[in-house]
C-alpha cells in the first residue's frame, strides 16, 4: 500500500514537473514576442528583390522602442513612445498603416523628418541631391502560372552609406516622376525596393507620411523562405520548394 501511495505521488511531482515547464516555456515565447522579436511573413511583391513572397522574418520590436502597435490590438496602453530610437535610413522597417492602422505594411526608410524627396525619372532625389543607382544583373522573377522574365536590377546608395537592391523595369511612371514630399517633423517616408509595384509614401492618399508612432520594429533576419506553391505536407517536394539558400540571411 505504501509502495503505491509513493509511486502516486512521484508520478504527480512529474507531472507537475511537466506542467511547470510548460508554462515557463509559454511565458517566455510570450515575453519574446511581445518585447523583442515578432514573425512576420512576406504576402506580396513590393519589396522585391531583397524580400520575396513566402519569406518568413523576425523584426527586431526594441528597435525604436515601443508604442501602442508595439502590442496586440494597438491598445491605448500608452502615449508616444517609450525608450525610443529612431529609425535610420535605409532601414527595413514594419509599420503600421497610417491610413489604417490594423494592417502592418513593410518598406524602406528613405526619408527622414525634414527630408525633401523626389522621383525624377525613375532616379531618387533627397534634398536635391541624386542617389547613385547602378545597374547590376537582372532579377528573374516567376508569376504565378511559372514563367520567369526578367527585371532590371539597379543598387542605390544613401547619403549615410547604406546600399540596396532596386526593380525598376519602367521609368516613366507616375511613382518614378512625382512632386517634392517635404517629411513633417516626426514622420519617415517609406518605399518600397519593387519600385514599379510597391504602394507606398509616393501615394499620399494610400500610404502617405508614416508618424514614428507607427513603427513596430525593424526587419531583422530570414529565417524560413518559401516559393507560392510550398505546402508543408507535400514534403516530396520541399527540395524545389523550400529556398534554403535564404534561411537565417539578415536583412539589408
Amino acid at each position: 500500500m505504501s509502495l503505491k501511495t509513493e509511486t502516486g505521488a512521484e508520478e504527480r511531482g512529474t507531472v507537475g514537473e511537466t506542467v511547470r515547464v510548460i508554462v515557463h516555456a509559454l511565458l517566455l515565447a510570450i515575453f519574446v514576442r511581445l518585447f523583442l522579436f515578432q514573425p512576420f511573413n512576406i504576402p506580396s511583391g513590393s519589396m522585391k528583390s531583397t524580400l520575396l513572397v513566402g519569406d518568413y522574418l523576425f523584426v527586431s520590436k526594441y528597435s525604436y522602442g515601443y508604442s501602442k502597435y508595439s502590442f496586440p490590438f494597438g491598445v491605448d496602453y500608452f502615449k508616444g513612445r517609450i525608450w525610443s530610437d529612431t529609425p535610420e535610413r535605409g532601414d527595413v522597417a514594419v509599420f503600421r498603416l497610417p491610413t489604417d492602422t490594423s494592417v502592418d505594411y513593410i518598406k524602406r526608410v528613405i526619408g527622414l523628418p525634414g527630408d525633401r524627396v523626389q522621383m525624377r525619372d525613375g532616379i531618387l532625389f533627397i534634398n536635391d541631391a541624386e542617389i547613385p543607382k547602378k545597374q547590376i544583373e537582372t532579377f528573374n522573377e516567376r508569376n504565378v502560372y511559372g514563367n520567369t522574365r526578367e527585371v532590371p536590377r539597379f543598387r542605390e546608395t544613401l547619403p549615410n552609406g547604406v546600399s540596396y537592391t532596386v526593380l525598376d523595369q519602367r521609368q516613366t511612371n507616375f511613382p518614378d516622376n512625382t512632386d517634392v514630399y517635404t517629411v513633417p517633423e516626426g514622420h519617415y517616408f517609406m518605399m518600397g525596393d519593387n519600385r514599379d509595384n510597391s504602394t507606398d509614401s509616393r501615394f499620399k492618399l494610400e500610404v502617405g507620411f508614416v508618424p514614428l508612432e507607427n513603427f513596430v520594429g525593424r526587419a531583422e533576419i530570414l529565417f524560413f523562405s518559401a516559393n507560392e506553391d510550398f505546402r508543408i505536407w507535400r514534403f516530396w517536394e520541399w527540395p524545389w520548394t523550400v529556398r534554403g539558400s535564404r534561411f537565417f540571411n539578415w536583412v539589408r
